[in-house]
């Protein structure tokens, strides 16, 4: 299963995929990462001799434009799926369905409750003794497609945002690793050899 994969920040999601994916035993392959500005995502990817590009939306003239040009470039490499991980970019629906039921990104709540940029503090303010993390397909509502997996995190006393968020990020990693490797074993078997259509 060929991966683009997105990137905004750090990269931490991409490299627990190379990490665990890449080099391993799992029938997938990440073609290339991109992002929407130079980053550490970047960075890990050219460490591990995969092919980077950049679209930076201050050199489109309208985020239509932008969408268009990222939209050319993630297409250029063919990706049976293209995984947003910490993409902090929200992609316009023409983006969407040219890529359809194909994006997968995360979210650090268990979707449909807390969707939105402050899923973690809005968790916390209402007093949930469980949350968690959401690996779901994209569609062009922001955080409302088909939920792929989920993972709970539970909600201690004293716990401020940021502890908090740390443990969902380190539950979120494991599970779009899972999910991942799920996905391509079942495009992995939908490719084989007398495999049903």
């Amino acid at each position: 299963m060929r991966l683009v994969v997105l990137v905004s920040g750090s990269g931490t999601n991409l490299q627990a995929m190379l990490d665990a994916l890449h080099a391993g035993e799992e029938p997938v392959e990440i073609v290339a990462v991109g992002a929407d500005k130079p980053c550490q995502g970047l960075e890990r990817a050219e460490s591990a001799g995969i092919a980077t590009f950049v679209v930076p939306p201050g050199e489109h003239v309208d985020r239509a434009d932008w969408n268009r040009a990222l939209q050319r470039a993630v297409a250029s490499h063919h990706p049976d799926r293209v995984v947003f991980a910490g993409f902090m970019r929200i992609v316009d629906a023409e983006f969407v369905a040219a890529f359809p039921g194909l994006i997968v990104n995360t979210h650090p709540s268990l979707l449909p409750s807390f969707p939105g940029a402050h899923a973690v503090r809005d968790a916390l303010a209402y007093g949930v003794k469980i949350t968690g993390a959401t690996v779901h397909e994209v569609v062009a509502d922001v955080d409302a497609g088909p939920v792929l997996a989920q993972v709970a995190v539970p909600v201690a006393e004293q716990d401020t945002e940021g502890e908090l968020h740390e443990r969902i990020k380190a539950a979120e990693r494991e599970l779009l690793v899972s999910t991942l490797a799920r996905l391509a074993r079942e495009h992995d078997g939908a490719q084989a050899p007398g495999a049903r259509p």
